[in-house]
C-alpha cells in the first residue's frame, strides 16, 4: 500500500488553486444557478486507463468548501484502472462542489498522468533488475503531491531537496577543481547518515571517483558501451557504489539503458513531461 502524504503537505497547495479559481467572488456561475442548500452527488470517472493518484486532492477539495462532503474512493492510490472507471463518489453541497470541481480534476489529473507514465517505464524495464527515480524537475510547488504519484506508479523517489541527500554536479566538480577533491570535501562535512553522490560525464571520472568511495555515482548521458563498460569496473568491487544512469532517457532508450546493469534510472520526463490523465465530474442520480 502507498502511504499516505500528510493533509498538512497538501491542503496548502488545495486552497491556493481554489483561492486562484474562486477569485474575489466565489462562484458567480453555481451563485446564479444552483438553489441555496441544493446537494450534489457526482463521481470522478476516468476518459482513458491510468494508475490512480491524488485521491486525497479530491477530498480536501470538497471538504474546504463544504466540511460535510461525503466522500467515497473505489480505488486506492496506485491502482491501475481501465477507461471509465469510478475514481471516487462525493456527495456535497452542490454549489460547493462545482466550485471545487476543477481544483479537484486539475490535482486529480496531474497526479494520475505522472502515476500512469511511471508506470510504463517500470514495465518498460521489468525483470532487468534496474529501478526507476524521478528528478527534481518537478512543478514548483508540487513536489511533495508529483514524488508521492511517481511511489504510485511504481518508481523511486529521489531527493526531495537540496538538504537531504548530497548530489555533486558537473559545476560543483568546476569550482572544486575536480571530481575526486568534491567528494573528498563532500566527505568530510557529511554526517554519518547523509549519503554522497557525484555526477561523472565520462570513464575517467569514474576512476576518480570511485578512489574517493562515493555512495551512488551517476553516470550522465553515457552511451551504452560506456554505461557496460561503467557496471564491469565496480561489479566487484567490495561495497561497490549503486549506479545511476542519467540524461537522454525516454521510452524508446530505457529498456537498453537498464540492459546494461545500471541500478537506477533517473527520468525527469516523469514530472516534467507527463501529460494530464483525462478524467470528469459525472453527476450520479440522486
Amino acid at each position: 500500500m502507498i502511504p499516505s502524504l500528510p493533509d498538512l503537505l497538501i491542503e496548502p497547495v488545495v486552497r491556493l488553486a481554489l483561492a486562484e479559481d474562486l477569485g474575489r467572488t466565489g462562484d458567480v456561475t453555481a451563485r446564479a444557478c444552483i438553489p441555496e442548500g441544493a446537494r450534489l452527488r457526482a463521481a470522478f470517472v476516468a476518459r482513458k486507463p491510468g494508475v490512480l493518484a491524488g485521491l486525497d486532492c479530491v477530498r480536501l477539495a470538497a471538504r474546504t468548501l463544504d466540511p460535510a462532503a461525503t466522500v467515497e474512493p473505489r480505488l486506492r492510490d496506485g491502482a491501475a484502472f481501465e477507461a471509465g472507471a469510478t475514481l471516487v463518489e462525493v456527495e456535497a453541497d452542490a454549489r460547493a462542489l462545482l466550485a471545487a470541481e476543477r481544483t479537484a480534476l486539475n490535482l486529480l489529473g496531474r497526479l494520475c498522468g505522472i502515476a500512469t507514465l511511471t508506470r510504463t517505464y517500470v514495465e518498460a524495464v521489468a525483470g532487468t533488475g534496474a529501478r526507476i527515480a524521478d528528478t527534481r524537475k518537478t512543478t514548483p510547488g508540487l513536489r511533495a503531491l508529483e514524488k508521492h504519484a511517481v511511489l504510485c506508479g511504481g518508481g523511486l523517489n529521489h531527493r526531495f531537496g537540496l538538504d537531504d541527500a548530497i548530489l555533486i554536479k558537473d559545476n560543483h566538480v568546476a569550482v572544486c577543481g575536480g571530481v575526486g577533491e568534491a567528494v573528498r570535501r563532500a566527505r568530510a562535512a557529511a554526517g554519518h547518515l547523509m549519503k554522497v553522490e557525484v555526477e561523472v560525464d565520462g570513464l575517467d571520472q569514474l576512476d576518480e571517483a570511485l578512489a574517493e568511495r562515493p555512495d551512488v555515482i551517476m553516470l550522465d548521458n553515457f552511451t551504452l558501451p560506456m554505461l557496460r563498460e561503467a557496471v564491469g569496473r565496480v561489479k566487484d568491487l567490495a561495497g561497490r557504489p549503486m549506479l545511476e544512469a542519467s540524461g537522454g532517457v525516454n521510452l524508446d532508450t530505457v529498456r537498453g539503458i537498464a540492459e546494461t546493469g545500471v541500478d537506477v534510472i533517473s527520468v525527469g520526463a516523469l514530472t516534467h513531461s507527463a501529460p494530464s490523465l483525462d478524467i470528469g465530474l459525472d453527476a450520479l442520480p440522486g
